[in-house]
């Protein structure tokens, strides 16, 4: 099957997680036929996370930014090798903003909703996806294609339950503590505008700097001592 064969190239470049999903409709424009969705995760290292306090460090900047370059190639070289099969195939950036309104802080395809559909996990009240394996120490990046693929797991509903966590840490109160459910809109349960506002805060770890207290505190990561 391509899947495997696709899976195996994916995983032999340094991904973690691969899984395949269908969508609804294509999110790209005029070009309906891209509904399939193949999502690919690297985890971030525990020790880089540890050090994550009440701040970001340069070490977590630093690294986030690397592993999404490596996310990047990987979504490319993978699409390179679906169009070989003689299908297209559409690479979305780990890190992404649409042009066309940036305030409302999307890019051009939810990496989350291609894994949450995939059965690699779910949402969690952080907003970020929780994955089986890894918690939400991954970071995701997609390839959207028109060549078949099957999921390979069940949906899995969302396991945060009356967990508050990570809504008590962050600093920005961009998480309500309100249970994500499928159809959910994102402002619904978490605040992406308060998210990136706190952010500004750290300029001084790195231009574009982000937070990952959320990441840090969540039970599901289960950090290695």
């Amino acid at each position: 099957m391509l899947e495997n064969l696709l899976k195996q190239e994916l995983c032999s470049m340094g991904a973690d997680l691969v899984g395949f999903s269908k969508l609804p409709t294509s999110p790209i424009k005029n070009q309906p036929n891209l509904i399939y969705a193949v999502t690919i995760a690297i985890k971030l290292p525990d020790a880089v996370l540890k050090t994550i306090e009440e701040r970001p460090t340069i070490e977590y900047f630093h690294t986030y930014r690397t592993v999404n370059a490596l996310l990047d190639r990987i979504t490319f070289l993978g699409a390179r090798i679906i169009e070989k099969q003689g299908y297209n195939a559409f690479p979305i950036p780990a890190s992404q903003s649409t042009a066309d309104d940036k305030s409302a802080y999307r890019g051009a395809f939810s990496h989350k909703m291609g894994a949450r559909l995939s059965g690699l996990g779910f949402i969690g009240k952080n907003g970020l996806f929780i994955s089986e394996e890894f918690g939400s120490k991954i970071r995701l990046a997609t390839i959207l294609t028109d060549m078949e693929v099957i999921p390979e797991r069940p949906l899995v509903e969302s396991k945060c339950k009356g967990c508050t966590i990570c809504q008590k840490a962050c600093p920005g109160g961009a998480i309500s503590g309100i249970e994500y459910v499928a159809g959910m809109q994102r402002d619904e349960f978490f605040s992406a505008e308060k998210c990136s506002n706190n952010m500004k805060n750290y300029k001084d770890v790195g231009r574009g700097a982000v937070c990952g207290i959320c990441i840090k505190v969540c039970p599901f990561n289960k950090l290695t001592k």
